[in-house]
């Protein structure tokens, strides 16, 4: 089941996180299907960066602002009166969470916080989804998928964040919105994804990303873990199911509110090798990776989630193959490197992606 464009069009949607990855991307998406995008965020993380290289400010409201700043966060929700939220702002690495824990806790956990308090009282609000990580489980290493009811946990910084994140969003939801008594009506979910990856993704420590900005520079990538197993996925396969089951929410905010994971199929859940090696083959040149023999802080080494809830309920499914993804990944960074402007590329790939889903 695809996403309805008549339900977007006009819709006020504020995206905290607009100028990230998974935002720039969720925001030209909105965009084409002619919502009215408000964007609250840091600079980008990065230089470059997706946000800058696609022109997203140039079809959206863009606040620089911290989630971390309360009164900030409540000013720029009650000057533009949302209809429906979608909460990204993160830090979302986990090897920066060892180097700046506080930081991670403090964005991760109180950022959450103070977006759900700032919406806690603001009637125009439909829906808030709440975008965590598939790393909030207590990863027990297994190869099985873990379902939306496991238990929540966390070795390192970021992914205890994350499930700090959640149980915060389940303690306001409970507490403060629809169905609780609570002065705001909006519906309540959070979502869980995996190893999301596509074009304008220039994050450090992250394996995509790595590889490319070093076939980019002629170098040999450094692959830290590549027995490591992750549930790859097409980042507009995610962005996808949010839309979906904000969608749902608006309709039936009952019945949808809660957790949901969006992950690839089975299948798509391959070692750090695998990726890497087909990357390598479709950027030509010979190039060729090599494994980092350092000693890096702790990872984990198989993470997979179980997505029947999406499917059965929402009637979601992934629609670009890893395969496809890495090629479409690959036509994005090598047009970047040829001196293009990206917003032409960035808006056919989602375009391309509709096709898919409509088929």
């Amino acid at each position: 089941m695809g996403i309805k464009p008549a339900f977007w069009k006009g819709k006020r949607v504020l995206i905290t996180g607009h100028t990230g990855f998974k935002g720039s991307w969720l925001s030209l998406w909105l965009q084409s299907l002619g919502a009215l995008p408000v964007g609250y965020a840091l600079d980008p993380p990065t230089k470059p960066n997706l946000f800058e290289t696609a022109d997203v400010a140039h079809g959206m409201v863009s606040i620089k602002g911290d989630v971390r700043d309360l009164e900030a966060v409540r000013h720029a929700i009650d000057q533009h009166q949302p209809e429906i939220v979608i909460h990204m702002a993160a830090q979302s690495l986990v090897r920066q969470s060892y180097e700046q824990p506080v930081e991670t806790i403090a964005t991760n956990v109180l950022g959450t916080m103070n977006v759900l308090e700032a919406l806690r009282e603001q009637r125009a609000t439909r829906v808030i989804i709440n975008v965590t990580s598939d790393k909030c489980y207590d990863n027990k290493e297994r190869l099985e998928g873990y379902s939306e009811e496991e238990p929540l946990g966390g070795h390192d910084p970021y992914s205890s964040s994350k499930a700090c994140a959640e149980i915060v969003t389940a303690a306001y939801r409970k507490s403060f919105f629809s169905g609780s008594g609570g002065h705001c009506p909006a519906a309540v979910a959070t979502v869980r994804a995996g190893n999301v990856i596509g074009g304008g993704d220039w994050a450090k420590d992250r394996l995509v990303p790595d590889i490319i900005s070093s076939l980019s520079s002629s170098l040999s990538p450094f692959i830290r873990n590549p027995t490591a197993v992750r549930p790859w996925q097409h980042v507009l396969d995610p962005l996808h199911g949010y839309l979906i089951l904000a969608e749902r929410l608006w309709d039936d905010g009952a019945a949808f509110s809660g957790a949901w994971n969006f992950g690839p199929d089975h299948s798509d859940n391959k070692p750090v090798s695998w990726v890497a090696d087909k990357l390598c083959l479709r950027w030509g040149e010979g190039a060729k990776w090599q494994q980092d023999g350092k000693t890096h802080p702790h990872e984990a080494h198989t993470l997979c989630l179980d997505t029947t809830k999406a499917r059965n309920v929402l009637e979601w499914r992934p629609r670009v193959s890893l395969e496809h993804a890495l090629d479409w990944i690959v036509e994005w960074y090598q047009t970047y490197r040829q001196g293009n402007g990206m917003n032409d590329l960035t808006l056919a790939q989602i375009h391309r992606f509709q096709k898919l889903v409509n088929s």
